[in-house]
């Protein structure tokens, strides 16, 4: 009696993350596995810029079926990407948003004094004075104070409206998220949601300080998002669909 042919298991993933490439739009993108035991499916994200991709899950699952998923979901990948900057650093000449609107980077560099909002040709253009080697760190500070200012007057507007009080402000540039609230009330926000139109930013504030009442995703945390933000399954939307083009955009060398 001839011995059965020997069956090779699939290989699944281990419980630490696997790194590994991805080939996509003509290009190898790194490719992250991770195994979380609370997935019940698989997800996939882009990094920002299209840096990278990450895929969650469940435990146990094989490599085959990843790659099966992948394949599932290429042509998504390939238009997403394609969508990307090819070259996102700022510099003059390009245009990045400012609350939604393109504008024309500009550098006069015999000229001093703060980043200006102006007009050029007809189109809003930003002025960037000083060394051209600052140019990037110069735009960058001048979104920080842009989102102090707006940020802050909807934190108070929100926070009054639910009574209750943020204990502290900060921006910060994350690349995962673009806002979070601690348990002890502090509030952060990405800077670059300044690029977004004003109803976005609307509706990350209100995201966050409804936070402040509810810990949680809920229904009584979307119900009071909403009661706050009532445009908020068309901007949620919006920053999903384009908050990944905004965080690939450069501001240092």
């Amino acid at each position: 009696m001839l011995p059965r042919p020997f069956k090779r298991a699939p290989l699944k993933v281990s419980t630490q993350p696997v790194e590994r490439s991805h080939r996509v739009a003509g290009r190898e993108v790194p490719l992250r596995i991770v195994e979380n035991a609370r997935a019940r499916r698989l997800t996939l994200r882009i990094a920002p810029g299209g840096t990278g991709l990450r895929v969650t899950i469940p435990p146990g699952l094989s490599l085959r079926e990843v790659e099966r998923f992948l394949a599932r979901h290429q042509g998504w990948l390939e238009e997403r990407l394609k969508k990307l900057p090819h070259q996102p650093l700022v510099r003059p000449g390009i245009k990045i948003p400012l609350r939604g609107v393109p504008h024309l980077i500009m550098h006069e560099p015999s000229r001093r004094g703060t980043v200006e909002t102006t007009m050029h040709d007809g189109q809003p253009a930003l002025v960037v004075t000083g060394d051209r080697r600052h140019l990037p760190r110069r735009l960058a500070d001048f979104l920080k104070r842009e989102a102090r200012r707006d940020i802050g007057m909807l934190v108070v507007r929100h926070t009054e409206t639910v009574g209750r009080r943020a204990k502290a402000i900060r921006y910060r540039d994350t690349t995962s998220r673009w806002g979070s609230c601690t348990s002890d009330g502090t509030l952060s926000f990405s800077w670059r949601i300044m690029m977004a139109p004003p109803s976005v930013i609307d509706y990350l504030v209100a995201h966050e300080v409804a936070h402040l009442k509810e810990m949680n995703h809920g229904p009584r945390f979307w119900k009071l998002c909403e009661e706050l933000c009532p445009d908020t399954e068309r901007c949620k939307a919006w920053l999903k669909r384009n908050g990944t083009a905004l965080q690939a955009i450069q501001f240092s060398e």
